[in-house]
């Protein structure tokens, strides 16, 4: 992570990243807790956790990791449960978890992909929102961020089911900040461009998809995890207090209109 002169904005406040072992998510759990927050590190496999939580207590941060495979009711709950027996509480969450087991055009993309893709992606997102509403409200409010992707905004060939189901989180966002807003619950998205990660690999793992990839936007390079950290983590600020049901694009300029 580049070196930035951080406030303490979250001091006082929990966090719940989902994904966050690696990749965005990691980056994500790191800025959040480095700007005063006690965070709790998920993700599908335990050993993951342990490493991501290692890394991070060895920069003095507060996390606390939580195996949690999304698609487990069980493993929500104790996330959640986890989280506040730890911490007394939740006031941010981050949905980051998602899936893409297959790389199809939209003819092409089987109903088993597709389906998986929705559960993930779309389903689970809506019932960890649900069911962190009230741990948000014994606390008086708080702030949700899904992460979605430019693919919401400009499908991908090859991530088309995908690309579908990243559109679909806008109108997730639009539609809990609505219900949100009678509860002190902010509801954000965040739709990342292309980002060095290994989900991003198969895309830029060449030069000459690299090199495609950067010339689409206006900057004319691929963004760092780091970058999508800063944008989360003054959505679930109090910086952006008046901010609420917004997808916000940080995609180095790429288009950006459905």
């Amino acid at each position: 992570m580049s070196q930035i002169n951080l406030q303490k904005r979250l001091d006082g406040k929990v966090a719940v990243v989902t994904a966050s072992s690696d990749g965005i998510g990691y980056a994500i759990a790191e800025r959040l807790a480095r700007e005063g927050a006690k965070v709790v590190v998920s993700s599908r496999k335990a050993a993951n956790v342990d490493k991501a939580v290692e890394r991070l207590k060895a920069q003095n941060l507060d996390v606390h990791g939580i195996k949690c495979h999304v698609g487990s009711a069980d493993d929500r709950r104790n996330l959640y449960e986890g989280a506040e027996k730890r911490y007394g509480g939740i006031d941010i969450l981050v949905s980051n978890a998602a899936a893409n087991p297959e790389m199809a055009t939209l003819f092409e993309c089987s109903e088993g992909a597709w389906e998986k893709i929705f559960e993930i992606n779309v389903k689970c997102s809506f019932l960890l929102t649900k069911e962190v509403v009230p741990y948000m409200r014994k606390r008086g409010g708080g702030s949700i961020v899904y992460v979605s992707s430019i693919a919401g905004f400009v499908p991908m060939n090859l991530l088309s089911a995908y690309s579908v189901s990243k559109t679909a989180l806008f109108g997730l966002t639009k539609a809990a900040a609505i219900d949100g807003g009678l509860e002190k619950i902010r509801v954000n998205c965040v739709a990342p461009g292309v980002i060095e990660t290994k989900f991003a690999q198969p895309l830029i793992g060449n030069e000459s998809g690299k090199d495609v990839a950067e010339g689409q936007t206006m900057l004319k390079r691929i963004g760092q995890p780091h970058e999508i950290a800063g944008v989360v983590a003054f959505l679930v600020s109090d910086d952006a207090s008046y901010v609420t049901g917004e997808n916000i694009v940080a995609s180095g300029g790429m288009n950006s209109r459905l």
